[in-house]
């Protein structure tokens, strides 16, 4: 006798266009920063932090996920480990800000297109994962691209090493908890509030804060912040639910794709080095995502007793 198959997300095309819309926001992010260019990175990160509280709040009482709030903040493990991963978060938005502000959004497309890759090395170095072959030639693939890089383009991109770093540090420890993504990022912005505030009480003390009545559109841009902040995290919590894991494995590249796309349009060069780099990258994600529709083909077969 056969039990029935295991319940799968269902992939429809509502749930689709909700995680591509994730996305295509957080691919289209650098120009979000570049029509804030005059706000220094510092300033942006807290401005973003905190504007993401109040629209976080209505999100949650929407949702009436404020149980749920309580809970973590009450509950001394979560509150400690989301503390950890406000640090790493806080970390990975300042250090994109600045990658795009300064010219460097090739990087920062780098740093998303080898996430995927070094959560599978952590994996298997941290959590004894067993590597199937084609995400073993992946991970080779794309150490071989940074190392072309480094050596010879003469740059080491710790931007994109940063970036993907601390967000798979991130994602590991929200592994740990059982929160949901809104409350997560409500509390783990929340945490963060007090020093941004601080920060930017700070700035307008010496009148240098850029967000004035005399700059209207830039402090709408700011406002902004907000929203941007957590509509693509909202729809992607969303997207989650009712998609495969294979499938989100494909979309999760539309976002680095645009930000290379914005690197072109925004006039950074793509020397020899970066592009053999690239394409090194590339292959390896084709690798990557070839593996990710096996396994998602086999966790859809029917189960024997």
């Amino acid at each position: 006798m056969s039990r029935a198959p295991q319940t799968l997300p269902t992939n429809d095309r509502a749930a689709v266009f909700t995680a591509m819309s994730a996305y295509v926001i957080w691919g289209f992010f650098p120009i979000y920063f570049k029509i804030l260019q005059s706000v220094p990175a510092m300033e942006m990160l807290a401005q973003r932090i905190v504007w993401a509280v109040p629209f976080g709040a209505l999100i949650i009482a929407y949702r009436k996920q404020w149980p749920a709030v309580h809970k973590a903040i009450t509950t001394p493990r979560t509150l400690l480990f989301l503390m950890l991963s406000t640090t790493f978060v806080a970390i990975n938005w300042g250090v994109y800000i600045w990658a795009v502000q300064s010219g460097q959004i090739m990087q920062a497309s780098l740093g998303y297109y080898i996430n995927p890759l070094i959560f599978v090395f952590v994996g298997m170095f941290f959590f004894g994962e067993t590597l199937r072959v084609l995400q073993i030639i992946a991970v080779i693939l794309a150490a071989i691209g940074v190392a072309i890089l480094t050596v010879r383009g003469g740059q080491f991109p710790w931007i994109a090493i940063i970036l993907a770093t601390s967000w798979t540090i991130y994602a590991i420890v929200r592994k740990q908890l059982d929160v949901g993504a809104m409350p997560g990022l409500f509390i783990e912005t929340a945490i963060a509030v007090p020093i941004a505030a601080i920060y930017l009480i700070w700035l307008s003390t010496n009148g240098t804060m850029s967000l004035t009545p005399d700059e209207p559109v830039i402090a709408f841009w700011i406002f902004m912040a907000g929203p941007l902040t957590v509509l693509p995290l909202l729809a992607f919590a969303v997207a989650t639910k009712r998609l495969t894991l294979s499938l989100l494995g494909f979309l999760q590249f539309i976002g680095p794709t645009l930000q290379f796309g914005c690197a072109l349009y925004y006039g950074e060069p793509l020397t020899t080095a970066r592009l053999i780099c690239f394409i090194f990258i590339w292959t390896a994600v084709a690798f990557f995502c070839v593996s990710a529709w096996q396994n998602g083909r086999q966790r859809n077969l029917p189960k024997p007793v």
